[in-house]
C-alpha cells in the first residue's frame, strides 16, 4: 500500500477492530517522520525526540477513536506533538531548576555534539539563533520555515489568531537576523 494513503481511509480502518493495527501502521508510515522532525527541532536531542515521538503516538492511539474530523488529522497530531514538546521543555526547566536561558545553552551544547548538524555551519548558526527565541516564536518559525505550514493551519494547532502568528514570525525573523549578524 502506498505511503500516501488518504486520512479518511486511515480513520475508517481505525474504526474497525480488525483493521485497527493496519490503520495505525499506515498512520505511522505517513506521519512519524514529520512528527519526529517537528519535535527534534524543538528539543534538539535525538533520544529525547525519539521518546517524545513514542509518547505522541501512544496518545494518538488512545485518542484516535474519539477523533472528530473537525480538524485535519495531521494538524491534530501536530498539536499533540507541540504540547508534548512544551511540557517536556518546561519539565526540563523545572527539574534542573534553571532559567530557560540555561536550558537554551544546554540545548546549544547538545547541538554542537550532534552528528546531525555536523559540517553545516549555516544550519548550526540557525539552530543556535532559534534557541535564543521565546518558545512561541521558535514554534511559529519552525512551523512556517521548516514545515511550510500556512498561518491558518498554525492557528488551528496553536489556538492563536493569524495576525498574532504573523507578528510572532516577523519578530522571530528579526531576532534571528540580529543573532546571525552578531555572530559574523
Amino acid at each position: 500500500m502506498s505511503n500516501q494513503v488518504d486520512d479518511a481511509e486511515i480513520l475508517e480502518k481505525f474504526q474497525n477492530e480488525k483493521t485497527r493495527n493496519e490503520a495505525f501502521n499506515l498512520l505511522l508510515k505517513k506521519y512519524q517522520q514529520k512528527i519526529y522532525w517537528h519535535i527534534r527541532r524543538m528539543v534538539i536531542n535525538h533520544d529525547d525526540a525519539d521518546d517524545l515521538v513514542q509518547d505522541v503516538f501512544v496518545k494518538v492511539w488512545k485518542s484516535l477513536l474519539g477523533f472528530r474530523s473537525d480538524a485535519q488529522l495531521y494538524t491534530w497530531m501536530y498539536r499533540i506533538a507541540t504540547n508534548e514538546c512544551i511540557t517536556f521543555l518546561n519539565r526540563k526547566k523545572l527539574k534542573n531548576n534553571v532559567p530557560l536561558d540555561d536550558v537554551a545553552f544546554e540545548l546549544s551544547e547538545t547541538l554542537a555534539d550532534s552528528s546531525y548538524f555536523d559540517g553545516d555551519k549555516a544550519q548550526m548558526k540557525l539552530q543556535k539563533a532559534l534557541l535564543t527565541l521565546p518558545e512561541k516564536q521558535k514554534l511559529v518559525f519552525n512551523m512556517k520555515y521548516y514545515d511550510e505550514m500556512k498561518y491558518e493551519e498554525m492557528s488551528e494547532v496553536l489556538g492563536t489568531s493569524v495576525g498574532a502568528l504573523k507578528s510572532s514570525f516577523h519578530l522571530a525573523v528579526k531576532k534571528i537576523e540580529a543573532f546571525l549578524l552578531a555572530e559574523d
